[in-house]
């Protein structure tokens, strides 16, 4: 069966969380950080150091790979 346009919107906390405007946002944005687990600080470092590496390891994959295209196309189009 389908739905009217006459029906009645549900109660939702979405549309409750609207109606509060920019204060309700702020009052739920601290409620949602004081539910954040943040990570000790060896975890932190670990998982900087990973990134980071990572980070390395595919900037010297590409720069391999746009030397390589750069040779590619300079033996196709025989420029110097």
């Amino acid at each position: 069966m389908a739905v009217k346009g006459d029906a009645k919107k549900a109660n939702t906390p979405e549309s409750k969380r609207s109606k509060r405007g920019i204060v309700g946002f702020f009052k739920d944005l601290k409620a949602e950080f004081k539910r954040i687990t943040w990570p000790s600080k060896k975890d932190f470092k670990k998982a900087t150091a990973a990134v980071l590496t990572f980070c390395v390891i595919y900037g010297i994959y590409v720069l391999f790979l746009d030397y390589g295209f750069d040779s590619l196309y300079r033996i196709i189009t025989g420029v110097k």
